[in-house]
């Protein structure tokens, strides 16, 4: 196994053609290019509870990318993005944009992060209300967008709601509704996308630039396991009667993983150990949901040499 993890990406440090600089994020590594395209690199980096684990899960890069273009590709026609080109499995090229420092989270069953609020007897979530006699996993009345601060590298999202948003002047009241409309369509797009494949879309988040004409658009990914949870629709209502707990499509599983063994990102706690079969498993389990949720088989890209792979489609994409 040791020889499959040595085959993934977990840093990049390319210099390409008028690259003007680097962001790093916690899994996606972002080349400004003559301050008009972004090329962004997907790696097999693992965050959870905003804490990147020490080994990288192979394929994961390639999964959520191509999760998140083919989703894309599914929700244009509501709502605009930044994406041009995917010249490498793990790459996405697209219009430069000002990102928006929050994360629009919408929900639309009380599960994760939602359900611990709930049950540490909160009734509000990010100024939003939520009904009393939940229980966790039920399905919202509607949907509930509840935003998150963006977080730089090492820190925490935190929860903020609307009336702050607009107070401290992070987005402006006209941009903020049209944050909130695109979320809602995405939402709804995604939800119908998911219910083909057999799956609900739990919950997710969005992230929106602005591009140098001032258009919104959407960035980032799009209902990939990283930025959403799922469930399987069938034997749902039968579980939630039973109290039991659902079937997830996420990468929920990690988040378990990690606080049965005493780690959810807190001061003095130790990051478990992740051994080569575990890492082995999670890279299984990635696939898995890929596959689920495209309804498509997952092609494994050629991992050889991924850096020199990346650097020689990038190169090729830019060059012309």
């Amino acid at each position: 196994m040791s020889s499959i993890a040595n085959k993934t990406i977990t840093d990049t440090n390319f210099q390409f053609p008028n690259q003007k600089g680097l962001y790093k994020g916690k899994v996606r590594e972002v080349y400004n290019i003559d301050e008009k395209f972004l090329v962004m690199v997907a790696t097999d980096r693992l965050s959870a509870f905003d804490v990147v684990m020490p080994k990288g899960i192979p394929y994961k890069g390639q999964i959520l990318n191509q999760i998140a273009t083919k989703m894309m590709k599914a929700t244009e026609d509501v709502v605009p993005n930044w994406l041009v080109a995917t010249p490498d499995p793990n790459v996405a090229v697209g219009h430069l944009c000002e990102p928006f420092k929050v994360e629009m989270v919408i929900r639309g069953y009380m599960s994760g992060h939602a359900a611990r609020e709930y049950k540490a007897g909160k009734r509000t979530l990010c100024g939003v209300s939520m009904p009393d006699g939940m229980k966790e996993n039920d399905k919202f009345p509607q949907p509930i967008i509840t935003p998150a601060t963006k977080a730089e590298m090492g820190e925490h999202d935190e929860d903020i709601s609307r009336e702050d948003i607009l107070k401290r002047g992070i987005v402006s009241d006209a941009d903020y509704a049209t944050l909130e409309d695109y979320t809602y369509k995405l939402f709804q797009r995604g939800s119908e996308i998911a219910a083909e494949r057999g799956l609900i879309l739990v919950d997710t988040k969005y992230e929106f630039g602005k591009t140098k004409d001032g258009k919104i658009v959407l960035i980032d990914e799009i209902h990939t396991p990283d930025s959403s949870r799922y469930f399987y629709a069938d034997g749902y209502e039968e579980r939630q009667a039973k109290g039991e707990s659902q079937k997830q499509l996420s990468k929920e599983f990690v988040r378990q993983w990690l606080i049965s063994n005493n780690f959810q990102g807190l001061e003095g706690q130790t990051l478990p150990e992740m051994s080569d079969d575990y890492i082995e498993t999670v890279s299984e389990r990635y696939i898995e949901l890929y596959e689920n949720i495209t309804g498509e088989a997952f092609v494994k890209a050629d991992v050889s040499n991924i850096q020199t792979r990346i650097e020689t489609n990038v190169l090729n994409y830019l060059s012309q």
